[in-house]
């Protein structure tokens, strides 16, 4: 099988009249022992059967370490966010110039102090904002030249993207227990999955055969029209599936059996216990649950809905652009996928599969396996310019 799955519908019409590529890369292959040796790609609609595991409260048993590699990821992406934010702002001016006097009112939504000073913050990246003078006291700043070049390229960039945008929308849809999100929710992830400002007035309704948006008590919300078995196919699963033709081609096996998978291998400097080890390995025996499943009948608390729950949330930030997201939005998401009040909690359970960093404002999660130290293994084109 391709290492890549293409996503497409044989009834989508789509503005790009080629297949999309979802982000499923390499690396998933070589990291699917985390989800345990029970997954199985032949038995899909058993998913939901019943465990020989014994079934034991859920407690955070395993003790969160600090890892300097994704905790500076987060230190590094503080500057760039804040460059980000400035040009959000600059961008929805008159041909894309401000004077600085304007921008001072927006100290608040940038996180900036009083006394610092605007132009002083506008020189710290040279490479993107240029200050330029206008009369004797007026001083106006505007992108540079390389800037508004990167700029545009990225819009076109979303633009040629958007079949991507809305197969992530319809997964995320098909994921959830009543097939319909609220649209200010959707938000909350909306940068992270490289959703356009104007998404819920472009995008949202430009499909009416993948979804549509309805009216509700809590306001506007994402409805599915249309569920396509081909997308209800997870990263985990397509690793899986990877792993298996690899082992049948370098063992040159006739028989087709289920994987055997090695013991956990932790990355470098994560040392667990003998117990939290024993407590990841029992997990792992817990059968596979694909997150496009219907998981209704699973009992809160339990370590299947655990185990659905964190293959929701690998294909989540599987869908993000960075393999990451802040855990306050994944919060926002308890009622559609049934998350638990103890998510954070839930994920630093899981070190094999995440790493929660409480550098910042607020706590992010990462998805351990795209990362190489400080490094996302597989760049996203719209994160290329960045």
């Amino acid at each position: 099988m391709d290492s890549k799955l293409l996503l497409y519908s044989p009834k989508a019409s789509l503005s790009i009249s080629v297949p999309f590529i979802l982000g499923h890369k390499s690396y998933y292959s070589v990291k699917s022992q985390f989800w345990g040796k029970n997954l199985d790609l032949r038995n899909r609609n058993d998913n939901l059967r019943k465990s020989h595991v014994p079934f034991q409260p859920i407690r955070a048993v395993v003790k969160r370490r600090k890892e300097l590699p994704f905790d500076n990821v987060i230190q590094k992406d503080k500057k760039l966010k804040l460059a980000l934010r400035i040009r959000k702002i600059l961008v929805q001016q008159p041909d894309r110039v401000m004077s600085l006097k304007d921008l001072g009112r927006f100290r608040k939504d940038l996180g900036l102090e009083r006394k610092r000073r605007i132009i002083a913050l506008l020189k710290k990246f040279p490479a993107v904002f240029e200050v330029v003078e206008e009369g004797a006291f007026a001083l106006k700043f505007k992108l540079t030249a390389e800037a508004e070049r990167l700029y545009l390229e990225e819009l076109k960039i979303r633009n040629e993207m958007e079949g991507l945008l809305v197969i992530k929308l319809r997964k995320l849809l098909m994921m959830s227990a009543d097939k319909r999100i609220l649209l200010e929710k959707i938000a909350h992830l909306r940068t992270d999955l490289g959703l356009p400002l104007e998404f819920r007035d472009t995008i949202c309704h430009r499909y009416p055969q993948y979804f549509r948006v309805v009216a509700t008590k809590r306001g506007p919300a994402l409805e599915l029209t249309h569920w396509d078995p081909e997308l209800a196919v997870s990263a985990a699963e397509l690793a899986e599936e990877e792993n298996r033709a690899r082992e049948l081609e370098e063992k040159n096996l006739i028989i087709d059996r289920p994987l055997k998978f090695n013991r956990v291998k932790l990355p470098k400097g994560l040392n667990l216990s003998k117990g939290e080890m024993r407590k990841i390995s029992q997990f792992r025996d817990i059968p596979y649950i694909s997150p496009y499943s219907d998981f209704s009948g699973l009992k809160a608390g339990t370590p299947p809905k655990e185990k659905h729950a964190c293959a929701v949330v690998h294909e989540i930030l599987n869908l993000t652009l960075e393999k990451r997201t802040l855990v306050d939005h994944l919060t926002h998401f308890r009622e559609e996928f049934r998350f638990s009040q103890q998510l954070r909690g839930m994920l630093i359970r899981h070190p094999d599969m995440f790493y929660v960093s409480l550098k910042g404002d607020r706590d992010s999660v990462f998805l351990r396996e795209a990362y190489r130290g400080s490094q996302l293994i597989d760049k996203d084109r719209q994160r290329s310019f960045q």
